[in-house]
C-alpha cells in the first residue's frame, strides 16, 4: 500500500509520528519518509533511532504555508498529526491553539492540494465531538475543514479523511505517565479528578495500525472512529498502584467526565462497521456520488439507530483492573 510512495507526517517527533515512522519502515518499502516538525533537538533525537536511507528531516510549522508547500512537493500521501493537545494549555493560551490547530489545519490542505498529493488523513480527537474546551472546538473546525476539502478538491487528484479516536495509552501528557512518576516518587496518593470518569482505551500501535488501514478504507469526507474498550480511571489506579489510596482533586478546565467519538446529533450521519464507525459529511460532494456503506476495501456498514452515540461511560465493553494491566505492560505503559 506504501510500496514505493513518498509520505509526510507533521508533528512527526510526537508518540504518534515516532511509533508511525517504526510501523512503515518495518512493514513497507516507502520512497521516502519526510517529518516536519518544529523541534530541531526532537528530529536529532529522533534520528539515532532511525536512520534509514529514505528518512527525511524537515524543520517547519504548519503555521508556514510557504514552508509547507515546499515540504509537500512530490509526497503521495500525508499524514497530519500536529496540534497543540493540552487542553489546559489551550484553555489559557487560546489564539496560539487556533493559529496551530485551524490556521495550521488549511495549510495543510492548501499545500496538499497544491502538490497533487494523493491521500491525506488527519488525526483528530474525541473532544472534537460536542467539545466543551477550546482544543475540542479548534479540532472540529479542523474536522470540518478537511472533511470540505474534498469539495474544494475540483480537478486535483487529493482525497482528504479524518481518524478519531480517544486517550493513547502512555502518551506524553496523558495520565499513565503521570501516575508513572507518582508512583515511582513513592507518593502517598494518586490524584483523580472524578471517581466516575472513564476514558476509551488505546495503544500507540493501534492508533498507528487503525491510520494505516483508513488509508484503504478511505474515498474522501470519511470521519472514521474505531470501536474501543474503555477503561474507569479508578480501576486504572488500581491496575498501576494496587491498594494505593486514591484522593479527589476535580476536573481540570475544560475536561470531559465521559469521552463521546460518535455524538447523538450525528447518529443519522453514523455507519456501523465491524470494527469501526463512519461518520459521513454532512454536505454532499458536487464532483462524485459516493456510498460510504462500502469502504474501499470493500467493508459494509449499516446505519446506526437514531439516537445513538458512542460514549465511553455508555460502551458496551469496559476493560477489567487484569485486562488494563495487560494492555499498559504490552504498550510499555
Amino acid at each position: 500500500m506504501l510500496d514505493g510512495k513518498s509520505i509526510l507526517i507533521t508533528g512527526g517527533t510526537g508518540s504518534f509520528g515516532r511509533q508511525y515512522v517504526k510501523t512503515i519502515l518495518s512493514r513497507y518499502r516507502p520512497r521516502r519518509v519526510a517529518v516536519f516538525s518544529r523541534d530541531e533537538l526532537k528530529q536529532y533525537e529522533m534520528q539515532q533511532d532511525y536512520p534509514a536511507p529514505e528518512m527525511r528531516w524537515l524543520i517547519g510549522d504548519v503555521r508556514d504555508t510557504v514552508r509547507l508547500q515546499q515540504a509537500m512537493h512530490g509526497v503521495d500521501v500525508v499524514i497530519h498529526a500536529a496540534a497543540l493537545k493540552q487542553v489546559p494549555a489551550a484553555e489559557y493560551n487560546p489564539m496560539e491553539c487556533i493559529k496551530t490547530n485551524v490556521h495550521g489545519a488549511e495549510n495543510v490542505i492548501m499545500a496538499a492540494l497544491q502538490n497533487e498529493v494523493e491521500q491525506v488523513i488527519a488525526l483528530s480527537t474525541d473532544k472534537a465531538a460536542n467539545p466543551i474546551n477550546l482544543y475540542g472546538a479548534t479540532k472540529l473546525a479542523s474536522d470540518k475543514l478537511f472533511v470540505a476539502a474534498n469539495n474544494m478538491a475540483g480537478g486535483h487528484r487529493t482525497r482528504f479523511a479524518v481518524v478519531r479516536y480517544g486517550n493513547v495509552v502512555g502518551s506524553r501528557g496523558s495520565v499513565v505517565p503521570l501516575f508513572r512518576r507518582l508512583i515511582a516518587d513513592g507518593a502517598d496518593h494518586l490524584p483523580i479528578t472524578h471517581a466516575q470518569m472513564t476514558r476509551f482505551w488505546i495503544t500507540l500501535q493501534q492508533g498507528v495500525d487503525f491510520v494505516l488501514k483508513c488509508f484503504g478504507r478511505m474515498q474522501g469526507g470519511e470521519i472514521f472512529v474505531p470501536k474501543l474498550p474503555s477503561i474507569r480511571i479508578t480501576d486504572l489506579a488500581e491496575a498501576m498502584a494496587p491498594g494505593l489510596p486514591t484522593r479527589i482533586v476535580g476536573i481540570r478546565p475544560g475536561e470531559k467526565l465521559h469521552e463521546i467519538m460518535c455524538p447523538a446529533d450525528d447518529s443519522h450521519l453514523t455507519l456501523e462497521f465491524d470494527d469501526h464507525f463512519v461518520i459521513r459529511p454532512t454536505i454532499r460532494f458536487f464532483h462524485s456520488d459516493m456510498d460510504y456503506a462500502v469502504n474501499g476495501l470493500g467493508e459494509t456498514g449499516t446505519a446506526v439507530a437514531q439516537g445513538f452515540e458512542y460514549n465511553s461511560g455508555s460502551n458496551a465493553r469496559f476493560l477489567s483492573v487484569p485486562e488494563i494491566r495487560e494492555i499498559n505492560a504490552a504498550a510499555g505503559a
